[in-house]
């Protein structure tokens, strides 16, 4: 990002991308208990931007890990084993109401539920000095949040961490050998990135905001 800070403290219209991921869910359902997951180097860092924007969306707060499995780990201690999880970046704030609909409809069936979009663009596979072209029909981009019965991802999150874990999808396919469920996602829930991602932000925030999504 080439920033001074952490990217989920870098402002979109005025406002930390973390509070507003934090605002998109509250909005969409205010009964939704959120835990928020930061590192805790950052937390004074934190709490000093809650208190300069006066920020009053309701969370847990727990420490990060290393790794995002420990991240996702820590966060399961404060979730009941009767509830639906959604694990979200904090880097995607413009995640619509339509896909979080989508993850939380399918989940109480499907137990492991992630929202994806198409690739628009060609895709090829690399291997050594090799590529070739693959049917990019056959490949999906994955997004957040993925969703899950708590039991479902606890019980995934009891092993040790493994490199291929890659996200929380990965962690409940390879430890419990479920089969993951597709839903359509939305092209503007991106993942904040690269200084790219920051540009296009103001553009999403304002067609979100004029929806009430903010």
């Amino acid at each position: 990002m080439q920033a001074h800070v952490p990217k989920q403290f870098l402002p979109i219209n005025g406002k930390p991308v973390l509070m507003r991921t934090l605002e998109r869910i509250h909005n969409y359902d205010s009964s939704i208990s959120i835990v928020l997951v930061i590192p805790e180097a950052h937390r004074s860092y934190w709490n000093m931007l809650c208190n300069e924007y006066a920020f009053n969306v309701p969370y847990i707060l727990t420490n990060g890990g290393s790794e995002r499995f420990y991240s996702v780990k820590n966060a399961l201690e404060f979730i009941p084993d009767d509830c639906v999880v959604a694990v979200h970046d904090g880097v995607r704030p413009f995640v619509s109401n339509d896909t979080l609909k989508a993850v939380f409809e399918a989940v109480e069936e499907k137990k492991a539920v992630i929202p994806i979009v198409a690739p628009s663009e060609s895709v090829r596979v690399v291997d050594g000095d090799t590529n070739s072209i693959i049917d990019r029909n056959t490949v999906k981009l994955v997004q957040t949040p993925q969703c899950f019965t708590a039991d479902v991802l606890k019980k995934a999150y009891s092993v040790d961490y493994d490199p291929m874990f890659t996200d929380d999808a990965s962690v409940v396919e390879t430890v419990l050998n479920i089969p993951i469920f597709l839903v359509e996602g939305n092209r503007e829930n991106i993942k904040f990135t690269t200084t790219f991602d920051m540009l296009i932000a103001e553009a999403i925030y304002e067609s979100f905001a004029s929806q009430g999504y903010f």
